[in-house]
């Protein structure tokens, strides 16, 4: 799907097998409430657990997924891309999305993007953030940490990358796991310039 209208932004997730796609799935749905485009990446090991985690039964072949995603969030705004599809256009800083974020963010996702390679659209994706300067969102969903995975998250940061980690804060008064969820899917929409009410702010009256 192509959409020519520049006001509109596009952005892609990429859901990897880190535990946690609940994050990611939130954080389309809000983009897409937002009016913006959607290019979703989703793992081998991010669709087996996401299946597991939530109920969902999407299927590996891409265009029936991509029939599914569209479904699920009724919306022809959201697109899914083959993993190993290198004429995607986000394997290309020529045609770069607005930003990418990778929530949940494997160690070992992480750790290909920190290293610079390029085995998939979603590694090379990354690398076109980074390289052009674009907004490379990265929420990391593992404990404890192991110097590896520290080395790893440093080196991202300093190259420019956001290292956004699913902590989600308590002060808002969260009552449920949705709630939760919504503090670390409205952080990530702070850094992304979108507007969202997924959580009252710090000195502000609830509702």
């Amino acid at each position: 799907m192509t959409v020519n209208n520049p006001q509109i932004r596009h952005f892609v997730v990429a859901i990897t097998g880190a535990s946690g796609s609940v994050y990611g799935l939130r954080l389309i749905s809000e983009l897409l409430r937002s009016g913006e485009r959607v290019s979703l990446i989703l793992t081998s090991a991010g669709r087996q657990v996401m299946n597991h985690e939530t109920g969902l039964e999407w299927s590996a072949e891409i265009k029936t997924q991509r029939q599914q995603v569209q479904e699920y969030f009724a919306s022809i705004a959201v697109d899914c891309l083959a993993i190993d599809d290198f004429w995607a256009g986000a394997a290309s800083g020529s045609a770069a999305a607005n930003a990418m974020i990778v929530a949940p963010c494997s160690m070992g996702t992480l750790g290909r993007i920190a290293a610079g390679l390029s085995g998939n659209l979603l590694e090379r994706a990354a690398d076109v953030m980074l390289k052009e300067r674009r907004t490379l969102l990265l929420v990391p969903r593992e404990t404890p940490f192991n110097s590896i995975h520290l080395e790893n998250l440093l080196r991202l940061s300093q190259s420019g990358a956001v290292i956004l980690p699913a902590m989600p804060g308590f002060y808002h008064g969260p009552q449920t796991i949705e709630d939760l969820v919504d503090f670390v899917v409205g952080k990530i929409l702070d850094q992304l310039d979108v507007q969202h009410s997924l959580f009252t702010r710090w000195g502000e009256d609830p509702d």
